[in-house]
This record gives structure tokens, sequence and C-alpha cells, in this order.
């Protein structure tokens, strides 16, 4: 493996699947916190719930797919109500505690040996893309691109669908918040006491935010569902939400397509650091000293100082707009 070689492999992680799943779910997140100003640090626990609808519908019931895409986000509806209603009316700080809290606390109950007849336990639900894989106008087994960034033909179905359900809600999000619901949106985020003195109904537009993230959340986990075929409740612990909040910030908070710019970059990122550090080891025996897991940690510690120096020195994000991010501090 040489320079170019992880080049082209970091390129195809930015363009692949995973990328796209996490774009999407960033978007949500980018609704909560970029244009409302909610702390939420559970968006993983909306992801859950939309794979866990897919999973339980498709490998325990046997029904259609798309009947599981639709449980996937009736189940994240429920858990936005049950979410919403008790903890909107707390202050920032506290509504991320109970939202973080909120997601593992699902998750658990998603792993727990009474609910393992449904959800698999801590083994998890397998078999669940067949339905998707029927609809694949590729051929499974070629490769399809240019050079070294080729693709499979499943992955590459799996990323039409997903970019172009990122592109849609992009699109949605621009015609939402260019409306005159969306100029009370970003007004609760700037001064919610203001909007309150105008006569809106503050808690019910939050309410609406969150459900409409959630939603696009639960879209993700579905995807990821599909493309995995496999799922399992550790997958969504905390730190996929802590990825999706470093997406955000990278790309930029409060832009439209911030969350797609921060999660191809972020992957790239990720697999560049990967395949340097292997290169570099591995390859070039430079660092002797290091075993296999050792990689993956340093891995994190290097993307992650990577990020640390992108927001000291550009706070706003790759195409974020600094005086919108100077609200959002406020």
């Amino acid at each position: 493996m040489d320079i170019l070689s992880i080049l082209a492999e970091s390129v195809r992680s930015a363009l692949g699947p995973i990328a796209a799943i996490y774009a999407l779910a960033a978007i949500g997140l980018n609704l909560h916190f970029g244009y409302t100003g909610l702390l939420n640090f559970g968006q993983v626990g909306f992801m859950l719930v939309g794979a866990y609808g897919v999973g339980i519908s498709v490998s325990v019931f046997g029904l259609p797919l798309l009947v599981g895409f639709g449980v996937g986000l009736l189940c994240a509806l429920v858990l936005a109500l049950l979410l919403g209603i008790p903890t909107l009316r707390l202050r920032a700080d506290y509504l991320s505690i109970t939202t973080i809290a909120a997601a593992e606390v699902v998750r658990l109950v998603y792993r727990a040996g009474f609910a393992e007849p449904l959800t698999g336990g801590v083994y998890g639900l397998q078999n669940l893309a067949g339905g998707f894989r029927e609809l694949n106008p590729f051929e499974p087994g070629a490769r399809y691109g240019i050079g070294d960034l080729t693709y499979t033909g499943t992955h590459l179905w799996t990323m039409v669908v997903t970019w172009s359900l990122v592109l849609l809600m992009v699109g949605l999000t621009w015609l939402l918040i260019h409306s005159p619901w969306g100029r009370v949106i970003k007004g609760i985020r700037e001064d919610e006491d203001a909007v309150r003195s105008l006569g809106k109904n503050v808690f019910a537009y939050k309410m609406q935010i969150l459900v409409l993230g959630g939603l696009i959340g639960a879209l993700a986990g579905c995807m990821m569902a599909v493309h995995q075929a496999s799922i399992q409740p550790d997958q969504f612990k905390p730190q996929v939400t802590f990825f999706l909040w470093a997406i955000l910030l990278l790309g930029g908070a409060g832009r439209v397509f911030g969350p797609v710019i921060g999660a191809m970059a972020f992957w790239f990122l990720m697999s560049f650091t990967d395949g340097l550090l292997k290169y570099l080891g591995s390859d070039l025996g430079l660092m002797p000293f290091l075993d296999g897991p050792d990689y993956g940690a340093l891995q994190l510690a290097f993307a992650g100082l990577m990020l640390v120096l992108l927001i000291v020195f550009r706070p706003q994000g790759l195409i974020g707009d600094r005086k919108e991010m100077l609200i959002n501090v406020k």
C-alpha cells in the first residue's frame, strides 16, 4: 500500500454508503441544533428504533421491507413524543443529559434478555436486506467505478438510494427553513423569549422539529439495517451521536449542506488516518511497538486532534458562517 492507495481508499470512504448514512442522520441533528438550538445528544436512539423497526418487521414477522421502514419511522415518532413532552421545557444542558440517558436506556432495553424474542438481545437480528437487494439494478458481484475508486454492485445500490435520500432531505430542509415556519424555528434559536412574546407556541415548534429530526435519524437507521443486513444493539452506543456531532461541527451547523460536507470530510479523515498508521506501522515498520488493536485507538486520537485543530482555527466549520456560529453560541 502507498500514499496514493490510501488517498483512493479515503475518497471511497468519503463517498461510500456509511458516509451517506451518517450524513442523513446528521441532517436530522442539524435541524435540532443548527437551526433550533436543541442540544440533542440522543440522536443515535432514533437511529436504533428505525433500524430495529426494519429488523423486527422483516426478520421476526416476515413483513415487506417498506412496511419495516414505516414501522421504524412510527417508532421514531413515538420516541420523539415520549422524549419531548417531559424534556423540551428543560434548559439546554439538562436537555442534553436527558437525551443521552434516554438513548442509552433504549439501547439497554433492546439488548435485554426479556426483549430477545423480538430484538435478538445481544445477538441482534440478521438477514434483513433480502427485499432491498432484490431491487438492485446492478450486478452484486461486479465492481463499478474508475481505477481504485470502485464499489461492488451491492454497495453502489445502497449509495444510490442513501445519497438520493440525503439530497431529498437537504431539499426539504432548505424549503422548510426558508418558509415562515422556518423563520420561527430560527427565531427560537436566537431568542426564545422574544418568539414567545409574539404569541408563538415555542413548545409546539420544538416538538415539531424534534419529531422531524428524529424521523430523519430513524431513516438513517433503516438504511443502516439494510446496508449491513444485520443489526446489534451495541452498534448504537453514544459514540455514534458524538460522531454525528463531530460531522455537524466539521461541516458547519446551521448550513443546509453542512452535514453532507461534514460526513464526507469526517470519513475521509477517519479512513486516511487508519491507512496512514497501518502504512507507517506494518509496511514501513516505524511503529513496531504497536499491536493491531492499538491502531484503532491511535486513529481516533489523530482524527480527534485534527478535528480539534479545525474547530479551533475555523469554529464555524468548513462551510459554516461565523455569524451563524456566534448566534448558536448565544
